[in-house]
């Protein structure tokens, strides 16, 4: 993905978000723009309109934290889109290297034992592309939809897009979506030249309409924690909180577990699913690295 093409329609598209009496300023005559004006924004960044069109030009190269700063705080601009900021001149300050494939990335087995050892909450490790690379029993359980999709690696972002059943397994599916969108822009800006990150957008893209319009967007977030709502096949609705950690020791990878409020319907309905998971055939969760589920 190209840095100044990135940077250009990102803060466009953030000028365009913010209106005058937001920013507090006079909205008095005829406006040609949405939201505010190049030289308004280049004010309330305390930097010249000439070099605030520069940076909107898509050249962030060389420009100091304290700038980038300012103009975080002129655009209004939240902690993610903050930090997608901070990623897009960090590129931009870089020398640019070739697109490359990632390798596998393998799951220690130190981690794998911890997901295993969370009998009674779905837990599952993903990287920034929103591919499954590890679960536990009752996360397997809880993404049995995913696992029968033929498409691997197992992904979120490709299955909510484009398999025809997300829509009734996924409930709330435009939020979803709209966050699976947020969550690739985010992980573009951190890792802008990770061909397969790229390939996956690019199908998207190809592919679905909806995608198409949420990449266009450019909005950005942190996924940290919050409520996901299921209708699983076997065991009926489910209104689960969720918390994503980022594991330390691997850059990139995230463990995400969930849990149901004691004594609701979500609640019985995780019992059931772990009753239903075994009965299901021991091969099917008998190793659950990144390795082994590309073959489940």
């Amino acid at each position: 993905m190209d840095n100044r093409s990135e940077v250009r329609e990102f803060l466009t598209s953030r000028r365009a978000k913010i209106t005058p009496q937001q920013a507090g300023l006079p909205a008095a005559g005829h406006r040609r723009v949405k939201g505010l004006r190049r030289e308004e924004v280049a004010m309330l960044a305390g930097v010249s309109a000439e070099y605030y069109a520069r940076m909107e030009r898509g050249n962030l190269s060389g420009t100091s934290e304290a700038v980038l700063d300012s103009l975080a705080r002129a655009l209004q601009l939240d902690e993610s889109e903050r930090a997608h900021l901070m990623d897009l001149a960090r590129t931009a300050s870089t020398t640019r290297r070739p697109t490359r494939r990632r390798t596998a990335q393998p799951i220690r087995p130190a981690l794998q034992q911890l997901l295993d050892a969370m009998t009674d909450a779905p837990a599952f490790i993903r990287n920034g592309r929103l591919d499954i690379l590890a679960t536990n029993r009752l996360g397997k359980a809880l993404y049995w939809p995913l696992f029968q999709d033929p498409a691997r690696p197992v992904n979120i972002a490709r299955y909510q897009f484009l398999n025809p059943g997300a829509e009734q397994y996924m409930p709330e599916l435009d939020d979803q979506r709209a966050a699976a969108a947020a969550l690739l822009r985010t992980e573009a800006g951190q890792d802008p030249y990770n061909r397969d990150l790229s390939d996956l957008i690019g199908e998207l893209s190809t592919l679905s309409e909806d995608f198409r319009s949420l990449w266009a967007a450019h909005n950005v977030r942190l996924h940290h924690t919050g409520l996901k709502r299921f209708r699983h096949p076997a065991v009926g609705d489910l209104t689960l909180a969720f918390e994503a950690l980022p594991v330390p020791t691997d850059p990139g990878l995230a463990l995400t577990a969930m849990s149901a409020e004691p004594g609701t319907p979500s609640a019985d309905g995780l019992k059931l699913l772990a009753s239903w998971a075994a009965t299901l055939e021991p091969r099917y969760f008998g190793s659950r690295s990144n390795t082994d589920l590309d073959q489940t």
